[in-house]
């Protein structure tokens, strides 16, 4: 029990109410600072959540004050607005309503982010030499994700619905906050270390920012660096690319596209081995039929016909052509001899010895020179007469 006094009459739920709208009308205009955790447009009004580590507030504020700041503005930036606070007694709905934003610069957790990033980079940790390629036909397939999520059906669906073998090993973890960043790490290795998993897919339907921040803390990111089996991030967002996209082997946009690049169509495979077949075949019969053709066409011509009547064609050009050889040596040989007896007779007529035969002789002196003249030889000198059929000595008297 408490000591609540009986005698104060009550208020009544809309007497109350009109008075807290009119306490909270009060207040006056002031700077409200926080991050943003939500944001959506309807009509020409922004309604957003305005938080910091402990609170959150909802807010709202006209599309066309968002446009005269010309600033953009989303989830997890740093802002500050100049409002106040209204009531709406009928929903029990406090709002901050501004009339002033302006951005402080990036929010926390952007900031983290950005900065690991900055340090995985260099690190090398984005580069693609370091991204192993996905298995052709993976055997067993690791599945993180959260339970019973749209994300798991869908993976399972589609894998299963192209190829109705496959096998998986799932494990369920939290994909958003702490449960995400406690749990994940330890999933990772878990598949990493099992030798029948081939591939692993982290899955998550999409969410708001916030939602995907987990997937940036460093634990998460380390862990998928240090895994040894290719890892395919299927976060399921389009707009944000949490750190875990890009050190994983593989970013997928969706958990049914990240299905659709690990396990292959099998059904589309087959039928396009059975068009290679049915194409292979048509290749190798047309190349035989052409082959064939041509040999026909070869066997229709008259020298295949009768080879020898190609041969006898010839037979008599090859016939004159050795006469008219054999009669143009022939005449070459007898022109050529005569040519040499004329010039045999030329060197006989010409020839010292034929000059001997007539009866001339050749005087030498005692050193073999020939003496021409009777001055060059004196009474006594011994002389060598050559004559037609040997040498005479004398000497001069």
């Amino acid at each position: 029990m408490t000591d609540a006094p009986e005698d104060i009459t009550p208020l009544s739920v809309s007497v109350a109410s009109r008075v807290a709208r009119d306490k909270i009308a009060a207040w006056k205009s002031f700077w409200l600072e926080g991050e943003i955790a939500e944001w959506s447009t309807w009509k020409n009004m922004v309604f957003f959540s305005l938080k910091d580590e402990t609170s959150r507030i909802n807010c709202k504020i006209e599309g066309s004050t968002v446009a005269a700041s010309g600033e953009e503005f989303g989830m997890g930036d740093k802002i500050r607005l100049f409002g106040q606070f209204d009531y709406w007694p009928g929903r029990g709905d406090l709002k901050f309503v501004a009339n002033a934003i302006r951005h402080e610069g990036l929010g926390d957790f952007l900031v983290a982010i950005e900065k690991l990033r900055a340090t995985l980079l260099a690190e090398g940790a984005f580069d693609e030499s370091r991204k192993a390629p996905l298995p052709k036909f993976p055997r067993c397939i690791g599945l993180i994700t959260s339970k019973d999520s749209d994300a798991e059906k869908d993976v399972l669906t589609i894998a299963r619905n192209r190829w109705a073998d496959v096998q998986f090993k799932a494990i369920y973890t939290g994909v958003s906050g702490d449960g995400a960043t406690s749990q994940i790490p330890g999933a990772i290795a878990q598949l990493d270390a099992d030798p029948e998993v081939d591939v692993i897919i982290i899955a998550r339907g999409g969410g708001a920012f916030l939602e995907l921040v987990a997937f940036s803390d460093e634990r998460i990111v380390r862990a998928a660096m240090a895994c040894v089996t290719p890892i395919v991030s299927a976060i399921g967002h389009e707009n944000d690319r949490p750190l875990l996209d890009e050190v994983a082997d593989l970013r997928a946009s969706t958990p049914t596209d990240a299905a659709k690049r690990v396990v292959p169509d099998v059904a589309a495979d087959l039928a396009e081995i059975d068009q290679l077949r049915a194409r292979g075949r048509q290749i190798v019969t047309t190349a035989i039929t052409n082959q064939i053709d041509r040999i026909r066409q070869l066997a229709s011509r008259p020298v295949m016909a009768s080879p020898l009547a190609y041969l006898e064609r010839h037979e008599n050009d090859l016939a004159n052509l050795a006469y008219r050889g054999s009669t143009f040596v022939d005449s070459l040989v007898h022109q050529t001899a005569d040519r040499l007896h004329g010039i045999v007779g030329k060197l006989r007529t010409l020839s010292p010895q034929n000059t001997l035969d007539r009866g001339y002789a050749i005087v030498r002196n005692a050193a073999g020179t020939v003496v021409t003249s009777t001055g060059t030889v004196a009474t006594g000198d011994p002389l060598t007469l050559r004559v037609a059929d040997g040498d005479i000595a004398t000497t001069v008297n």
